[in-house]
């Protein structure tokens, strides 16, 4: 790993971001932007890849403006899936582009159902909202809700929109949901239908819930199983470890299949580096068709001609019509490489943390993480990096930490470079 001697003057090699307060007038505001992409390879504590996607893209942009797609109102309201009255939408790209991403994941071919929503928030949303009218019209309960502290913040804001009662279930040191701990207190709450959330790669920590886990300690009970798999779940179909997010789990003695979870939400501007925020929702045909029987008692299908079936109304045409780009098999092709190279990168990082940095107390939940936590270092590190950091109580001490969530962007030089400014030890 290369190393700088010159420390003397105590500089960092990275780029200062400019964080002084300004007035800017209009033209200000775009020379500012116009440094920008000058400091993108420069943030390591945040799911976002910074890669510009390739020019193939930005040509399948101008295809899609040649028809008119966001150069006039398109709309991509009602169900993907079914006809629209208005014919001025995206539906067919959209159908497709959740097809080919439910083949990726494992869905059943001709039982698929799902759309591209505004986030990875929007996509939790609609599961959440599935799974409790799905168990609510088949008990007359509300479920309550089961997840951990290390899920998303998004899941207790829409828990309380939802008025769902909160069960927090404990976690294993690694950060992932303690499955013992959930049992009991399924047993705790035995009228009461369950509704987990299961998240496939913890904000901070990178742990990864135990989907199987988790669905022997439902059986026998009423119960919808939701995937939280915004950043995850975008590379991990794409290497050796793409049983851990499949659908279907297939007995080796019976050869049968059976499903491992409900639905499932994966972030489209995380690891694919899509440009703008939107995610994935996608679930079986099968559930959504019980879902929209009970939807239906809530929406009056006449002026749409359809039960839409999805919580948003008006929806976005130009997302499902550019991101269809990244459900390509040479999209396909290209995330193999970089889930690759990633996860290579996160190998080279921890060793190096290990041998260099072992009182920053480097950890990385599971070898499926591209996630390294330590000990938080300088604020000047921290800033320089765009760095989250989060207090964290390990061996019964509570101290602040920080993470590197190494992205498609974060390529070995950016890492050394990292690694070289916490050989400064600038205060």
């Amino acid at each position: 790993m290369a190393r700088s001697n010159n420390i003397g003057n105590k500089q960092l090699i990275g780029q200062t971001l400019l964080n002084t307060p300004q007035t800017y007038t209009s033209t200000a505001i775009l020379e500012f932007m116009r440094h920008l992409p000058e400091q993108r390879e420069m943030m390591l504590g945040y799911p976002i890849n910074m890669e510009t996607p390739p020019a193939e893209f930005f040509a399948w942009r101008k295809k899609l403006s040649a028809v008119g797609i966001n150069q006039f109102s398109f709309n991509n309201v009602g169900n993907p899936y079914k006809h629209s009255h208005v014919p001025f939408n995206t539906h067919q790209l959209e159908k497709e582009l959740i097809e080919r991403f439910g083949a990726v994941y494992s869905f059943p071919a001709n039982n698929i159902w799902g759309l591209l929503t505004n986030s990875g928030t929007d996509s939790n949303m609609h599961g959440i909202y599935m799974g409790r009218t799905l168990l609510k019209g088949r008990t007359g309960i509300t479920p309550k809700i089961y997840f951990t502290q290390e899920a998303h913040y998004s899941i207790q804001i829409l828990r309380d929109l939802l008025n769902l009662e909160w069960i927090s279930v404990t976690t294993n040191p690694d950060g992932s949901m303690d499955i013992d701990d959930l049992e009991q207190k399924l047993c705790a709450n035995p009228d009461h239908p369950a509704l987990v959330v299961a998240t496939i790669g913890t904000t901070f920590k990178g742990a990864i819930d135990s989907i199987d886990g988790i669905q022997a300690k439902l059986k026998n009970r009423k119960s919808y199983l939701h995937l939280d798999a915004a950043l995850f779940g975008g590379y991990l179909p794409h290497t050796k470890f793409a049983s851990e997010i499949s659908f279907e789990a297939v007995n080796l003695k019976t050869k049968l299949k059976s499903k491992r979870y409900d639905s499932i939400a994966v972030s489209c501007h995380k690891f694919f580096g899509f440009p703008a925020p939107a995610g994935l929702f996608i679930t079986t045909q099968t559930s959504f068709d019980n879902f929209q029987e009970l939807f239906g008692k809530v929406h009056n299908p006449e002026y749409l001609l359809q039960t839409p079936g999805t919580i948003n109304c008006s929806r976005d045409s130009v997302k499902p019509a550019e991101f269809h780009f990244f459900s390509s098999k040479p999209a396909f092709t290209r995330q193999a490489d970089n889930a690759k190279a990633m996860l290579n990168n996160t190998d080279y990082l921890l060793k190096e943390m290990k041998i260099h940095y072992a009182h920053l107390n480097p950890t990385r939940a599971n070898n499926k993480s591209n996630i390294i936590y330590f000990k938080k270092p300088s604020d000047t590190i921290v800033n320089r990096y765009i760095i989250a950091t989060m207090e964290l109580t390990l061996d019964n001490k509570t101290e602040p930490y920080a993470h590197i969530v190494v992205m498609p962007h974060v390529r070995r030089k950016i890492l050394d470079r990292f690694l070289t400014d916490l050989d400064h030890k600038i205060i």
